[in-house]
């Protein structure tokens, strides 16, 4: 399945506001600066940015506001993968096609600029243009998701600890909840109150970012598998190589084919309430799980 015709459009709107929202490369430190460009700008599909325009369009034809949070939640997980590729983590020399972060920058540089774009995040979403409230609702999501309670860097750490271990189903779905369906939750519902959403609809909208993301996380494992290093833009097989647990060691890949359209079915059954309104939303979450490398 390939990506939406509107989703190009989208991207190139993100990226028009990362390259305004980023520091300029002649800005000192002028090393930090080039090292956190070239990971952001290395080629990104832009998903939790433009999951967080389209969420907002349900509600309001004007998602210019909806940017702010959107870059922000791109500058996270932009962070998360020069951490994730140090020696001391998943140790991946190319991401997205080109050498990674601390290959093309050095470790310490790789780890500052990670560091950086962490904190220019919630900058960015300070200078959010709705009413403090929302503001601050947006912010307390964003840094939940990304934390260690439910979030990415909990799901990280017991990723980590996982490796090598026979994991138990719980175990796993709690990796990939907090791993990488968190900070998509984060990017729906930024979107939302963003955009006035009332508590209803940001419940909701969170259970179907909770599911479309636990659902992304299972498609990753499947392409690791089935996929190769040229077309995954990173090193295929890396997940088996280092003992990671994920669905198909698991489950096998016949059963996480099933649990990953099960998810996205039970998620996309949550737009229904919106008609129409989320037939762009619910176009990516088709495209999430049913994507090819």
């Amino acid at each position: 399945m390939k990506l939406p015709p509107f989703f190009e459009e989208d991207r190139l709107v993100v990226d028009a506001a990362l390259e305004r929202l980023l520091p300029a490369q002649t800005a000192p430190p002028s090393s930090v600066h080039t090292a956190m460009r070239y990971s952001v700008f290395a080629g990104g599909k832009r998903i939790r940015p433009i999951l967080c325009l389209e969420t907002a369009r349900i509600f309001t034809s004007d998602v210019t506001p909806a940017l702010h949070p959107a870059c922000a939640l791109e500058f996270i997980h932009t962070y998360s993968l020069i951490h994730d590729d140090l020696p001391a983590l998943d140790n991946d020399d190319v991401r997205r096609g080109k050498p990674t972060c601390h290959k093309k920058f050095g470790e310490a540089l790789a780890i500052l600029a990670g560091d950086a774009l962490l904190t220019l995040a919630f900058e960015t979403i300070s200078a959010t243009l709705v009413p403090s409230e929302r503001c601050v609702s947006i912010l307390s999501e964003v840094a939940s998701a990304a934390g260690t309670i439910n979030g990415m860097v909990g799901g990280q750490v017991a990723d980590v600890e996982a490796e090598g271990k026979r994991v138990d189903p719980q175990t796993l779905e709690y990796i990939h909840r907090s791993k990488t369906a968190a900070l998509i939750r984060a990017s729906i519902t930024a979107g939302a109150l963003c955009a006035g959403a009332g508590p209803e609809d940001v419940t909701r909208l969170r259970r179907f970012g909770e599911t479309i993301g636990w659902a992304f996380q299972v498609t990753d494992d499947i392409l690791d598998v089935e996929e190769s290093s040229a077309a995954l833009g990173k090193t295929a097989g890396k997940d088996m190589a280092q003992q990671k647990a994920t669905y198909p060691s698991v489950f096998g890949l016949e059963r996480s084919h099933e649990i990953a359209k099960d998810l996205a079915t039970k998620a996309i059954a949550e737009l229904i309430p919106y008609a129409e309104r989320a037939s762009r939303l619910r176009e990516i979450a088709e495209f999430l799980v049913l994507r090819r490398a």
